[in-house]
């Protein structure tokens, strides 16, 4: 595997160095953007344009020439822009942003396109999806188990359009689970379905048993035993000592709840989840915590979002930074292919690490994933772990 060195402070660093050397090749390196620029999404859109010519300007080379295209959120519209496009001789194209816009774009022969989606299923052969998927994020948690020698963990996975992905991450990850619960984000099922998963009202029985038990007891101090057993809710170990909840936003909240109210603590019980890109509500959610997640390196997170706001007065969001590292990890492959971008598609078929702000990128056989970083959120704030 051909790795960055560890001197590298980051790609802008290589890319410094390697810009003034002459390319062995005339060609310029075309590098297409298909993106959304009207309609509900032009915004993502336009963030994603000043992205990339903040990365250009860092990269510094007159050897890159970036054509947009906008695919209006429209499947047909983005196959209509795809082949401009080839017609102006682009090989490879960062985007497009959303899943539902990729259905066609087999038909368009000789491009690589490299999607902001993190979906991995359903690909037409000449899309990478360069998104944070599934199984990069359960790469990260499967780390974590094994360090800290948790053993029982069992998976809470939504009944959701994203739940095949899920289960091909468990399985390229090979995650180690005790048992997959699929649940229904209704809340009143939810509450029922937690209540089983988490045996619950067996509990709850062993409880009002163990008090009724020492009432007719002639313990001595059962008087005091019964005052502490009042002020729980249960009696009893769960069968795990870790769950992983497949969520987001809202829906997770009311999972990670629910445990709560079947007496399962994340003081006992490690609450883990998915990617939650360092969500600030998360934060206020004291009796969630601790709370562990996978995710893309914080500090260089942060550090783009100040220079964002800085250059542009708004925030950017994180399909963003993704496509600033898409453009660099462009560039870097083409310059190892001396830019003749006409062979551009084995580049993502060997086996290559790439270091960006993201963090590093690991392609082999037209796939990409992430080294992630994994962060714990507790007492109020977020820490990195490793």
């Amino acid at each position: 595997m051909i790795k960055i060195s560890k001197l590298l402070i980051s790609l802008l660093f290589v890319f410094i160095i390697i810009t003034p050397q002459k390319t062995l090749a005339n060609e310029k390196l075309k590098i297409g953007l298909l993106i959304p620029l009207s309609e509900d999404n032009q915004e993502i859109g336009q963030q994603i344009i000043k992205t990339v010519r903040m990365a250009i300007n860092d990269i510094n080379s007159e050897n890159i020439e970036i054509i947009v295209k906008d695919t209006k959120s429209n499947p047909n519209n983005t196959l209509k822009s795809a082949i401009e496009l080839k017609n102006e001789n682009v090989k490879i194209v960062i985007g497009p942003v959303f899943y539902q816009n990729l259905v066609n774009l087999d038909e368009v022969e000789d491009l690589i396109f490299l999607s902001l989606t993190n979906r991995t299923i359903g690909l037409p052969k000449n899309v990478i999806s360069a998104g944070v998927n599934s199984t990069s994020q359960l790469n990260a948690i499967k780390k974590f188990l094994e360090v800290n020698e948790i053993k029982k963990t069992i998976f809470l996975l939504p009944e959701l359009k994203y739940e095949a992905e899920i289960k091909k991450g468990i399985k390229n990850s090979k995650l180690k689970t005790k048992k997959i619960f699929e649940y229904d984000t209704e809340p009143t099922k939810l509450t029922k379905q937690i209540e089983k998963i988490t045996n619950y009202r067996i509990r709850k029985q062993n409880l009002e048993d163990e008090i009724k038990r020492l009432k007719q007891s002639d313990d001595p101090n059962k008087e005091k035993k019964i005052k502490q057993l009042e002020k729980r809710y249960t009696l009893g170990k769960v069968n795990f000592d870790s769950v992983v909840i497949a969520d987001f936003d809202e829906s997770l909240k009311s999972v990670a709840t629910s445990l709560l109210y079947s007496d399962v603590s994340p003081e006992k019980e490690y609450f883990i989840s998915l990617n939650q890109w360092f969500n600030e509500s998360l934060i206020q959610e004291e009796s969630l915590q601790p709370m562990y997640y996978p995710s893309i390196n914080k500090k260089n997170w942060e550090s783009y979002k100040n220079l964002f706001y800085k250059k542009f007065k708004k925030y950017p969001n994180h399909l963003s930074l993704l496509s600033y590292d898409l453009v660099g990890l462009i560039y870097y492959l083409s310059f190892k292919n001396n830019f003749l971008t006409s062979d551009i598609e084995k580049l993502f078929k060997d086996e290559n690490s790439f270091k960006g702000k993201i963090g590093i990128f690991d392609i082999k056989n037209n796939e990409i994933n992430h080294r992630l970083n994994f962060y714990k959120i507790e007492k109020n704030q977020t820490t990195e772990i490793f």
